[in-house]
């Protein structure tokens, strides 16, 4: 079974909550729902959306202040919908990071296009074109399809779990490129994890147990010690 790409809806009125959720989940994807902007902001340390549609009047703060709040330590793609009309509003949210901004009321079509066009967004800004095209990375006999949100091994799927998967796919963006531990772990848990390398040392320790032949001298998954982790970059042909 594929693992479904997670939606915070980030929407004080119940009604419109409960009408994009519908539609959401109608269509494939997981949602999640947050009324507050402080409980937006602990939803996404804690549960790692794929895609945050995020509503502008909130009843505790501005709906601004948790975009710029979370493109302090994240490129998550972010969709607001907003019965703000005026262009300067608009122009405010796309320079503060927003990814598209989508105005209410909306139809049921155009909400989904904008949606399909956000998270495809975080692939094609990716320092790899055939992930880009493709959705898929491959080096050696290890394929990371990100569409089916699966790692293979000589085509055959190795069952990571989430976390593991999430792992591997962002090294995968950046493949040959050393990722430190403080940017993974904030990227994948949020800045509340802290600076514990505890969990992703686990996490990366199980990862090559399922795709290394032998984890003590890895093929794919390099450590920098004391710096962070690297994916093996494909030689040019």
């Amino acid at each position: 079974m594929n693992i479904r790409e997670k939606v915070l809806i980030v929407e004080d009125e119940k009604s419109i909550a409960h009408f994009i959720s519908t539609i959401l989940t109608s269509n494939g994807y997981e949602t999640l729902q947050a009324r507050t902007g402080a409980e937006a902001t602990a939803m996404l340390s804690s549960h790692c959306p794929d895609l945050v549609i995020l509503d502008l009047g909130l009843p505790d703060m501005d709906g601004m202040q948790v975009l710029r709040g979370l493109r302090a330590w994240s490129s998550l793609p972010v969709v607001v919908v907003s019965a703000r009309a005026h262009e300067n509003d608009k122009v405010a949210a796309l320079d503060a990071g927003a990814d598209d901004y989508l105005t209410k009321p909306f139809g049921t079509a155009e909400l989904l296009a904008r949606v399909r066009t956000a998270i495809r967004h975080t692939r094609t800004t990716s320092p790899s074109s055939e992930i880009a095209q493709h959705g898929t990375y491959t080096v050696g006999d290890l394929t990371i399809d990100y569409n089916k949100h699966q790692v293979l091994m000589c085509g055959e799927n190795v069952h990571l779990t989430l976390s593991e998967f999430r792992i591997v796919a962002l090294l995968g963006k950046y493949a040959g490129r050393t990722l430190t531990y403080d940017y993974l772990i904030k990227e994948l848990w949020g800045p509340r994890a802290g600076g514990d390398n505890q969990i992703l040392r686990v996490n990366m320790a199980n990862i090559r147990r399922k795709i290394e032949k032998n984890p003590a001298q890895p093929e794919y998954l390099f450590t920098e010690v004391g710096v962070g982790y690297r994916l093996a970059e494909k030689e040019s042909e």
